[in-house]
């Protein structure tokens, strides 16, 4: 019947307007009907989509029936992959509401990469509307939060109580334990679809997977001891029995992409750290600063802002004291910073620009007092530039970007320059200063070493000795080598710290609890903290890799 109107819609003369729009109406409902095309790859412009996303989406949606454990490894867009199928079920009518379940730390980048990847605006667990509603909060249609937050004994009754058309988990390795509230509230939930996210599904023993599986298809390998009798090795929690009939099973609701089965090989990168020494007023103004935070003892929010404007330049510094200017000793740093006409950093920065000045560079930096400065700064020196900043519009950003593609050989950006933008022409990145959270770094890093880069990638990074940013850098490049690991490798690294907390809360207790003369030693132990989180996260990666191969890649 399908065929014969169709036939008789394109033998006929001339249609009229109605039949013609009815006819298409009648096209898009049929492909509706099926997952065969993709509504969401036209709605979501900002999103670099890659054959074996595409893929996975699709199988997600026509096999699993939205019930899914997505294991890619590292770097091949889990989170992209979780973002489209939202985007495609909302498109089509299928669910009204989501929610995401995800570590603290996470929450605020989900949340950015939902409304800049695919125009979704999430309320979270970090908002003002949680804080002053909390039992309304949970009835909202797009909530992300941090599963701490969600399993707590206050908000666990509320999140329960509620239908959620599709549930996502992020960092789904939590859920490892039955015996957990985490695994219990998730268990607990009332959900049509769910996926689960997680690198490294296995990361002790295999029973961890049968409680992942157990979420999603409650029954796929009956009971915990019908499962050990049906999979496991007598005596081995590891060892699998029959490993071929546990692949089928699992094949049923897992996906893993591999970097080798999607043949995925990038050029090389290199990175420098410039350490710089001090000039005198530089060091002056960073001691005083210590002095001023402590004397009056600030709030969490505006030390954390105090201490990463000094660490990214005493001209981003000096915007928020001339607002505390009636604070004892405030007036004295501004003054000091009245007396710099460079710095240290400034110098470097024209050293590094002078090198290939025919190739293109970025340089990042958090502060828009910084910009104003390496603006100023290049101008002297007759480097061309253009800025990237999120205060610029729509039109502005695109000139910018195209300027910088086609004959300027600098752009300055703030942190959110080039999101979801093919920056891949350029393979120089000059961090002028650097976030407290390694995962902002990578970020940085991942907008120009990814997919369609065919050139080195070199890295250069400014830190100023003795300072916090110097004592991150140190402990990230020297304890766990971090710019030789793959983009992505940063979040379960951390992950494995088992806190659930920001990284930047971490390292400002131990600024507030040790002394600016005792920092080293608490960075030495926080690296040699990291340096076992990467041990165990490799464990868990090779425990993953023994088990399953590259058999359940698209």
């Amino acid at each position: 019947m399908k065929g014969e109107a169709i036939t008789s819609f394109f033998q006929q003369g001339i249609s009229p307007l109605k039949e013609t729009l009815l006819f298409i109406d009648y096209a898009f409902l049929t492909i509706q009907g099926g997952f065969d095309e993709l509504l969401c790859l036209n709605a979501t412009s900002a999103v670099e989509k890659y054959w074996h996303q595409i893929e996975t989406v699709k199988k997600v949606l026509k096999l699993f029936h939205g019930r899914a454990l997505l294991c890619d490894e590292v770097g091949l867009g889990k989170t992209i992959e979780a973002g489209m199928l939202i985007k495609e079920y909302l498109m089509r009518g299928m669910v009204k509401n989501v929610l995401v379940l995800t570590p603290a730390p996470l929450v605020s980048q989900w949340k950015e990469e939902m409304q800049a990847k695919f125009g979704i605006e999430f309320l979270t667990t970090d908002d003002e509307e949680f804080t002053s509603d909390p039992a309304g909060f949970w009835k909202k249609r797009f909530i992300i939060a941090s599963l701490n937050t969600a399993k707590s004994a206050k908000n666990m009754p509320l999140v329960t109580e509620q239908f959620y058309d599709l549930v996502v988990v992020d960092e789904a390795h939590h859920l490892k334990n039955r015996a957990a509230l985490s695994w219990k509230l998730v268990n607990q939930l009332k959900k049509k679809f769910i996926l689960l996210l997680t690198a490294t599904p296995v990361q002790n023993n295999l029973i961890e997977l049968f409680n992942l599986i157990t979420i999603l298809k409650p029954g796929q390998f009956k009971t915990e001891k019908q499962f050990k009798q049906d999979y496991l090795q007598k005596g081995s929690l590891k060892a699998t029995a029959d490993k071929d009939r546990l692949k089928a099973l699992l094949r049923d609701v897992m996906i893993r992409n591999t970097r080798s089965a999607i043949d995925l090989k990038l050029p090389k990168r290199f990175a420098t750290t410039v350490r710089l020494e001090p000039s005198e007023t530089e060091r002056e103004i960073y001691a005083r600063l210590d002095g001023f935070i402590r004397k009056h003892g600030f709030q969490k929010q505006t030390i954390y802002l105090l201490l990463r404007e000094a660490g990214s330049s005493p001209f981003a510094l000096k915007q928020t004291l001339l607002a505390m200017n009636g604070k004892d000793g405030a007036d004295g740093i501004i003054e000091a910073i009245g007396d710099l006409s460079d710095i240290g950093k400034g110098t470097a920065l024209m050293e590094i620009l002078s090198k290939n000045p025919g190739e293109k560079k970025i340089i990042f930096t958090q502060f828009i007092k910084s910009i104003d400065y390496i603006a100023g700064l290049l101008e002297r020196h007759d480097v061309p530039f253009v800025m990237f900043r999120g205060d610029m519009s729509l039109k502005e950003k695109d000139a910018a970007i195209a300027a910088f593609r086609s004959d300027i050989p600098v752009l300055i950006s703030t942190e959110s320059g080039g999101e979801g933008r093919n920056l891949q022409f350029c393979n120089t990145i000059i961090n002028f200063d650097l976030p407290w959270n390694p995962m902002r770094i990578e970020q940085r890093i991942g907008r120009l070493h990814r997919i369609g880069q065919t050139r080195d990638v070199f890295i250069f990074n400014l830190s100023v000795k003795d300072t916090i940013e110097d004592y991150i850098i140190d402990i990230l490049d020297s304890k766990i080598n971090m710019f030789e690991m793959v983009i992505g490798e940063i979040e379960p690294i951390l992950g494995h710290l088992g806190e659930d907390r920001d990284f930047e809360d971490i390292i400002l207790e131990m600024w507030q609890k040790t002394g600016r003369e005792n920092l080293r030693e608490g960075f030495e132990q926080l690296g040699s903290d990291l340096v076992k989180a990467k041990q165990n996260y490799l464990n868990a990666k090779a425990a993953d890799s023994e088990i399953f191969g590259e058999d359940y890649e698209m």
